[in-house]
């Protein structure tokens, strides 16, 4: 395998990984109200996802740590092929929470293995000095690439297909289905697994064993580094703009654009639009390093002012949302999805620098239970501003809280102030559930 290859491969899943969920996003409540749901148990359906999700992040990273990337990215498509069929034919309420747990633990499986797969491929044909920016820029642009095109795809198929055995709002998740399909055949045949030091094979005993102490040094080793620990408060703020954007836009397009239903329209095409902008913040945050660092005099790229300038740009869209709020008509629909847009750009620069910073400072045998640990941090930094935001913009109104938001986000910007070096923690001498 060449580094040439080890992207394009890393790049597909990418993109197959995240196409189902780009799918799913215009339809999954409408398919769940359709098939006589009320919305008390649509929250409640979701809720489960976040629960089983964020309960099993970290056991997962820890998983895919001793166990291997390409066994856990296997298994991740296989749990969501199963929750995407049984989504396409559920008819009751017990059906869609058993299709949420299933897809709760597909998506925790799936966090992280193919970039740790990745990054341990590259560090075996070019060393550990090996430029990651590039193949990581590429790989998170590829995300966002399929999470638009699902989007739009998503929104359009049911208009376009007939009634047929499946209705046209449950055609979404059965192609989700066969994009899983895939990357179960990706994962088994086109990954294999790079050696990585203190691996071993694998015996349910060492699992046991292997999976708590890999989470328990992971959670050490982010509680010991500072570089790491400021990273995760990083990936804090980074649910905190999320939340922001996610949670009051709606409501705004929808005053915006007069109806509920013409509202989630422009809403599926400004979130299209900002997962766009997400690709080209992705794909642009290396060039971004390097321009920083010959403006700070860093001597070449710098990761770290990179990703300062992203969360500047992320929070002062915020802030263009607030500031923009009392405008009405298609001077507010175009300021908001600017503002939506850039967001997202500045959003995947910080991230995708964040994340190389990341890859940097942890070694392979706790690589995935690490970026696990970051993902746990942006989704509770989510849930804590849906609580906080949504009660905000309540009493005080949505300007206040998209304000409060932006001076977060720009408070969190001061976490790279003389941001500790990111080489590599010492790995432990001995593994424990070794087996």
């Amino acid at each position: 395998m060449t580094p040439r290859s080890a992207l394009r491969r890393y790049m597909l899943v990418n993109f197959l990984t995240w196409l189902p969920l780009g799918l799913m996003l215009p339809v999954m409540v409408l398919l769940m109200t359709e098939r006589g749901l009320s919305l008390a148990q649509v929250g409640l359906v979701t809720t489960v996802f976040s629960v089983v999700t964020i309960t099993l992040e970290l056991p997962t990273g820890g998983l895919a740590d001793v166990a291997g990337r390409r066994v856990v990215l296997a298994a991740s498509a296989a749990f969501t092929l199963a929750a995407l069929a049984l989504m396409a034919v559920s008819t009751t309420v017990w059906m869609f929470l058993a299709m949420a747990v299933l897809k709760g633990v597909g998506r925790a499986l799936s966090s992280g293995p193919a970039t740790a797969w990745y990054v341990d491929t590259l560090h075996e044909l070019e060393g550990p000095d090996a430029d990651l920016g590039r193949g990581l820029a590429r790989g998170g642009a590829m995300e966002s690439v399929a999470l638009c095109a699902g989007v739009l795809a998503g929104g359009f198929v049911p208009l376009l297909v007939p009634p047929g055995p499946l209705p046209p709002l449950a055609v979404p998740a059965a192609g989700g289905a066969v994009a899983a399909a895939v990357l179960l055949v990706v994962a088994l045949l086109a990954l294999p697994e790079p050696a990585r030091e203190h691996a071993s094979a694998v015996t349910a005993r060492g699992l046991l064993r292997g999976v708590p102490a890999t989470v328990g040094e992971g959670v050490r080793l982010v509680a010991g580094a500072p570089v790491l620990r400021r990273l995760m408060l990083v990936a804090a703020g980074s649910g905190v703009a999320l939340t922001a954007v996610e949670l009051l836009t709606p409501g705004r397009l929808a005053e915006l654009a007069g109806t509920a239903e013409e509202g989630s329209t422009a809403y599926a095409i400004v979130a299209a639009l900002g997962f766009a902008g997400s690709a080209f913040g992705s794909a642009m945050a290396p060039r971004a390093a390097r321009l920083a660092g010959r403006v700070t005099g860093a001597g070449g790229p710098s990761p770290v002012a990179g990703a300062v300038a992203g969360t500047v740009l992320t929070s002062a869209s915020v802030g263009a949302l607030a500031a923009t709020a009392g405008l009405g008509g298609a001077a507010g629909l175009i300021t908001a999805a600017t503002a939506y847009v850039v967001l997202f750009a500045g959003l995947a620069v910080a991230g995708l620098l964040c994340l190389e910073m990341t890859h940097k400072a942890v070694d392979a045998g706790r690589r995935n239970t690490v970026t696990s640990t970051s993902s746990l941090a942006l989704q509770g930094g989510a849930a804590a501003s849906n609580l906080g935001f949504g009660a905000l913009a309540t009493g005080a109104g949505t300007v206040a809280a998209w304000s409060v938001a932006a001076c977060l986000i720009m408070a969190s910007a001061l976490l790279f102030v003389r941001m500790p070096r990111t080489s590599p923690a010492p790995a432990p001498q001995v593994r424990s559930g070794s087996g």
